[in-house]
């Protein structure tokens, strides 16, 4: 054979292994926008894993193909599989406009920092320690009346901080979505006022248990049972994603003052973030 005929199979056998790596790569980059697929379901998907585990020239490759696309990839596992996140202007990005949209919700303004607090609650039910979040094999249990207590509870310590500011008078008449959150919260029914029992998006209970179904939905818990208007466990999945949006999250939770939660029952437990948590996250 000469040495411009091996050359070239040598240039197309480089070629070839080029595009299935950049195949393989795709591929385990399709897996992240599967949140509910769990590697130990799928031997394909666990291969992908392992060799982005051990082939930093892989890893590179998922990672620029993610960066294309908008997205960040957080953590890659055996457990979770590849967890990302989307920046800003991805279209992969769920905005909280659309987020209360999709929920029942119309987006304005207020109903968007409603929805944040209810996220906020549940990272808070589930993690009230910073030793469970730092622990993997931690698995945290959430439920809608928890939540909804607890985001009942930030919202009367928000409002005792506008009554010690003289912060009562009326939102400006060409900003009426901007009114105060503890406001608004505060007018919602918490409980459903439909004939036939069903939960109405509109109130608080309602909205809280479409914030956990979505997370559900997208592979951060599991439901157990109906319990308490919906019992959840938390996955690894959900414990990188709160990794990532603890510092801005525990930071407001620290801001509202709130020392404790309730599983909605009654049963109190402490929370024991302080500042110096959540500057190391």
């Amino acid at each position: 054979m000469s040495t411009t005929s091996a050359n070239t199979q040598t240039s197309v056998s480089a070629t070839g292994s080029t595009a299935r790596s950049v195949a393989d790569a795709s591929r385990l980059v399709a897996y992240a926008l599967r949140p509910k697929q769990r590697p130990a379901r799928d031997e394909t998907y666990a291969d992908l894993v392992g060799r982005f585990r051990h082939d930093d020239a892989f890893a590179e490759l998922v990672k620029a193909i993610c960066f294309g696309m908008g997205l960040i990839v957080l953590d890659v596992d055996n457990r979770h599989g590849i967890v990302v996140a989307s920046t800003g202007d991805s279209v992969f990005a769920v905005k909280m406009t659309d987020y209360a949209k999709r929920t029942g919700g119309e987006g304005k303004a207020h109903e968007r920092v409603l929805h944040a607090l209810a996220h906020l609650g549940t990272a808070t039910l589930a993690y009230p320690r910073p030793a469970d979040l730092a622990n993997p094999a931690y698995v945290g249990r959430v439920t809608v009346n928890g939540v909804e207590a607890f985001v009942r509870e930030a919202t009367r310590r928000l409002a005792e901080v506008a009554t010690e500011s003289n912060d009562q008078h009326d939102p400006p008449a060409d900003a009426p979505d901007l009114e105060a959150a503890w406001r608004v919260y505060s007018r919602r029914a918490s409980t459903p006022s439909s004939g036939d029992g069903r939960r109405v998006a509109s109130s608080t209970i309602g909205m809280v248990g479409k914030a956990l179904s979505f997370l559900a939905d997208q592979g951060m818990l599991t439901r157990r049972s109906d319990d308490d208007g919906g019992t959840y466990l938390t996955t690894s999945r959900y414990r990188v994603q709160v990794l990532e949006a603890g510092s801005r999250m525990f930071a407001e939770l620290i801001s509202l003052g709130v020392t404790e939660v309730t599983d909605g029952n009654g049963t109190l437990a402490p929370i024991e973030w302080t500042e110096k948590d959540v500057n190391q996250l």
